[in-house]
């Protein structure tokens, strides 16, 4: 099964606890802290993979988590950092975060990869807390937790070329006939149902990737048939490979089909028709279709609408007249042809372009049941690196809230001796 979006969540390690320990060596009396750091927690990584062609894998398996790294240990140690969790892609797949709609990467070429979520970093262990005034802290600080995130994975194949037309024109047979790809063929409309991906190569050691296309229809942009399903598999194409069936079956008028799919592609991208098209005739070897193509070429001719007039190569798949000659045109277009930029990555933003600025420490806000609720990514933050079960961490997580303003927050909003404070699921009193 083809599947080319997908919507996972990933979730890097957490970074291992710091220890508390403290020296208990003998003949050394008054032995200080002892306590190593935490290990750091485990990236998440998307890595592009040449040997994948879809988003399957992803469809029934949509949770990643890296491991966390371990805790620190006695007489200094540091923990140890976790293993990266690799996750493959298909070469082509983009990457967004799904609450900010923004690019995290483009995995284009082979072994591309980036950290879409990564992994916190080791908690102090209580050696690093030592000082002149509390030299054996009793404390040390848990790891930073690891980055969540849910994201979207669209896939947008890596062709050079496209092939492009209405349904049973020919684009299957043509891609059977010029590379070695095997997709199913039928003399009936949409036999292809996904995305087909060949390699023509020639003589002089020149070669290019073919993407056959499931066909489009009238009101395809509108999400007519396939809709926009697989339009976005053009994107990263550089030449097209207009395919038009010259044979007039079914009462069809080819000039009227060759705008109608132009049409399609505008409504989808303008810039789709900024690539450079080759009209293929398709089906010369019927009888009636010299003489179509005669008139194809006056009314093309007499067209004022288009930019450029396109090349027109009749062949025919099953005779194999006129095949190498589209080949070499194709792949001396290609020559000239740069890459051209995929829709959306230049209108998404980056995650650069969505941080936001003087983003608040922290906010309070007041429950129905007069609970001062604090909320905020740094606050909570610290407090998921307090070590609950120590006494001297929870005075230490109180002077940070101190510093940062909290308590005189509170008190400027109507905080009482006695009122209840939460922080995620931690409930303490407030003391002026």
């Amino acid at each position: 099964m083809f599947v080319d979006q997908v919507t996972i969540n990933v979730k890097a390690g957490n970074g291992g606890n710091g220890m508390v320990a403290f020296r208990r060596e003998k003949y050394v009396p008054n032995g200080g802290p002892a306590g190593g750091d935490g290990g750091r927690g485990g990236n998440v990584v998307f890595r592009a993979d040449e040997g994948l062609r879809t988003l399957m894998d992803f469809r029934y398996n949509q949770k990643f988590k890296a491991n966390s790294g371990t805790n620190g240990g006695i007489k200094g140690m540091t923990g140890a950092g976790a293993d990266d969790r690799i996750i493959r892609v298909p070469q082509g797949t983009t990457v967004i975060d799904e609450e900010t709609n923004a690019v995290i990467g483009d995995l284009v070429d082979s072994n591309d990869q980036i950290i879409v979520a990564a992994g916190g970093r080791g908690g102090r262990g209580n050696i690093r807390f030592a000082s002149p005034k509390n030299p054996a802290p009793e404390f040390a600080e848990n790891g930073e937790p690891g980055v969540e995130r849910r994201v979207k994975l669209e896939l947008k194949m890596l062709a050079d070329v496209g092939l492009i037309g209405f349904p049973s024109v020919g684009k299957s047979t043509l891609l059977s006939v010029i590379t070695s790809a095997r997709p199913k063929i039928g003399e009936y409309h949409f036999t292809t149902l996904v995305p087909n991906l060949g390699m023509v190569k020639l003589d002089d050691g020149r070669d290019f990737a073919v993407a056959d296309l499931p066909g489009l229809i009238e009101g395809a942009a509108d999400g007519v048939g396939l809709g926009i399903q697989f339009l976005r598999h053009i994107e990263r194409t550089r030449v097209l490979l207009h395919l038009i069936d010259m044979s007039g079956a079914e009462d069809r008028d080819p000039f009227d089909d060759f705008h109608k799919i132009n049409d399609e592609l505008r409504k989808y991208d303008e810039g789709l028709l900024d690539r450079p098209q080759i009209i293929v005739a398709t089906k010369m070897d019927i009888p009636e279709a010299a003489e179509n193509l005669e008139e194809f070429k006056k009314q093309l001719a007499e067209d004022t609408t288009l930019p450029n007039q396109p090349q027109i190569f009749a062949i025919s798949a099953v005779t194999h007249s006129g095949l190498k000659q589209l080949i070499i045109q194709t792949v001396e277009l290609l020559d000239k042809t740069p890459q051209f930029p995929v829709k959306g990555l230049d209108d998404l933003e980056t995650e650069e372009d969505v941080i936001p600025e003087n983003v608040p420490d922290f906010e309070i806000n007041q429950d129905e049941d007069g609970t001062w609720v604090l909320t905020g990514q740094r606050i909570e933050k610290l407090f998921q690196m307090t070590d609950l079960n120590h006494e001297a961490s929870l005075t230490r997580f109180s002077r940070q809230m101190r510093g940062m303003g909290i308590d005189d927050e509170l008190q400027e909003m109507g905080a009482k001796n006695g009122d209840l404070v939460q922080i995620e699921d931690f409930t303490f009193e407030y003391v002026e």
